[in-house]
């Protein structure tokens, strides 16, 4: 007599209940023959209500049932010397699976679509492929410790916040050329940085995806495709059609060398020469032409005495009533923008550090060219070396009081909403603000064609791909990515 175990009793049982139910699904759903009888019909209908909802069954609610299922099969039945098919998927209902009824994550299944799916249900509990997925796949990656949260928070912080006092030393290279060849590259970097993170981890963590999924990193890849189809399109366009116009506007940090002078330069040069003491700084000319009498009297005087700021011997310079309202206004502004820039590091890290690290990396690029372009605006509003290192990176400090909140907020709520904040932010910053700021460090060369308006193309191309790149492949490879 043949023995079974109670492991196989069980099996036996589910094969047969599963049957079953497959047999009685073949019936056409119409046929109800009473209220209280039983029926192909009604049994459909209880197994749609209690693991669907509104009279349909999505994807991962099928999962759900099959893994309730699969949960009769406990680990004695490895044992067993049966042979499942080779070729059939680890995973339950895999992608491929369910391309072959025409399905995807978001499908939803009504009771003919049930039936239809029936023998592909049974497939998967031949091959144990939701049991063996439920087992095979990693447990999701702890929280970061509060000391990797703050730690490496406060390196990341540290090395932007450095990123203001970098504008001194590039000072004496303004007038080259590989400078603004240079500070075009960062440029086109930000905007592809910025633009990349918020398609590949902001957006994706503020509505709760998984960034890691293949088929939202594709998406994501051809949604920077036709941005970049775009921009490269009309980039061709102009430089074949070379337009004689001069129109156009942008809000650009970076007062180029459009009015023909350069008289920002200049001014900045001189006080540099003077050994930082009371060089005058002039206005920018307009087509070679100062702006007239009563901006012409707000130029600094070459032989104005040195005078010292609110008792630091150290930070000397103009007195703060003659400096210009601008540096102020610029010095607010960038307070503020690096207090959301320290939220969104602080709100990414408490969720991951690859997360903070990654939202990091495209700070720190539109840090650079921004930090320098502001460097330059102080001197020429009025602002001696020592004060406008000062009041730069003391605006840049702002990014650590918001990264504290960041963590807090993180840690305390879902930190979702932060990551949309700072997604839409990634954006304006990318499109509206530094995009127009490429074009206009770039529009002298673009205007005068010939092989200099190549190179600015190639400059802006290899800025744009390689800041895509970087968060792609961050992406990517995240979870290959282990720290500490």
């Amino acid at each position: 007599m043949i023995q079974r175990s109670a492991n196989g009793y069980a099996q036996l049982t589910l094969t047969f209940a599963l049957t079953l139910t497959l047999g009685l699904l073949q019936w056409p759903l119409g046929e109800v023959r009473g209220q209280g009888e039983l029926s192909p019909a009604v049994v459909l209908q209880q197994l749609l209500s209690r693991y669907g909802d509104n009279g349909t069954i999505s994807v991962p609610q099928l999962r759900m049932l099959l893994t309730r299922l699969n949960t009769q099969q406990n680990e004695e039945n490895d044992t067993e010397t049966c042979t499942h098919p080779t070729t059939l998927t680890n995973h339950c209902l895999a992608a491929g699976t369910l391309a072959v009824h025409g399905l995807s994550e978001q499908s939803h299944l009504d009771g003919p679509g049930l039936r239809e799916f029936c023998p592909t249900m049974l497939q998967q509990l031949d091959a144990r492929a939701c049991r063996a997925q439920q087992s095979q796949e990693p447990e999701p990656s702890p929280r970061p410790t509060d000391a990797e949260v703050w730690g490496f928070g406060f390196l990341c912080v540290t090395v932007i916040s450095l990123c203001s006092l970098v504008g001194a030393s590039v000072v004496p290279f303004m007038r080259k050329t590989f400078y603004k060849r240079l500070l075009l590259y960062f440029i086109a970097l930000a905007i592809g940085t910025l633009y990349s993170n918020a398609l590949f981890q902001l957006i994706p963590e503020a509505f709760g995806f998984d960034p890691l999924e293949a088929y939202y990193v594709s998406k994501s890849a051809v949604v920077f495709g036709g941005f970049y189809l775009f921009f490269f399109t009309e980039k061709v366009l102009k430089m074949i059609l070379k337009p004689k116009e001069k129109g156009g506007h942008g809000h650009s940090h970076f007062p180029v060398d459009r009015h023909g002078n350069g008289d920002v330069e200049d001014g900045v040069m001189e006080k540099l020469q003077n050994g930082e003491v009371g060089g005058g700084v002039s206005l920018p000319r307009v087509d070679g032409e100062i702006r007239g009498d009563a901006e012409e009297d707000r130029m600094l005087s070459t032989t104005q005495a040195v005078q010292v700021s609110s008792g630091c011997y150290w930070l000397k310079g103009q007195a703060y009533s003659d400096i210009g309202t601008l540096a102020w206004m610029i010095t607010l502004s960038d307070g503020l923008h690096n207090f959301i820039d320290g939220l969104a590091i602080g709100a990414s890290f408490t969720a991951s550090v690859f997360q903070g690290i990654s939202t990091s990396v495209a700070i720190l690029c539109e840090e650079f060219p921004h930090e320098l372009g502001d460097f330059v605006i102080l001197l020429n509003a009025g602002m001696s070396i020592q004060q406008a290192l000062f009041f730069n990176f003391l605006s840049a400090c702002c990014c650590y009081l918001g990264m504290a909140f960041g963590i807090l907020a993180g840690n305390q709520f879902s930190p979702n909403w932060i990551f949309a904040l700072a997604g839409g932010m990634f954006l304006y910053i990318a499109l509206a603000d530094m995009f127009p700021e490429m074009n206009e460090v770039s529009r002298e060369e673009e205007e005068a064609g010939g092989s200099g308006s190549l190179l600015t193309f190639a400059i802006q191309n290899a800025g744009l791909l390689t800041g895509f790149s970087i968060m792609l492949l961050l992406t990517i490879y995240s979870g290959q990515i282990q720290l500490g």
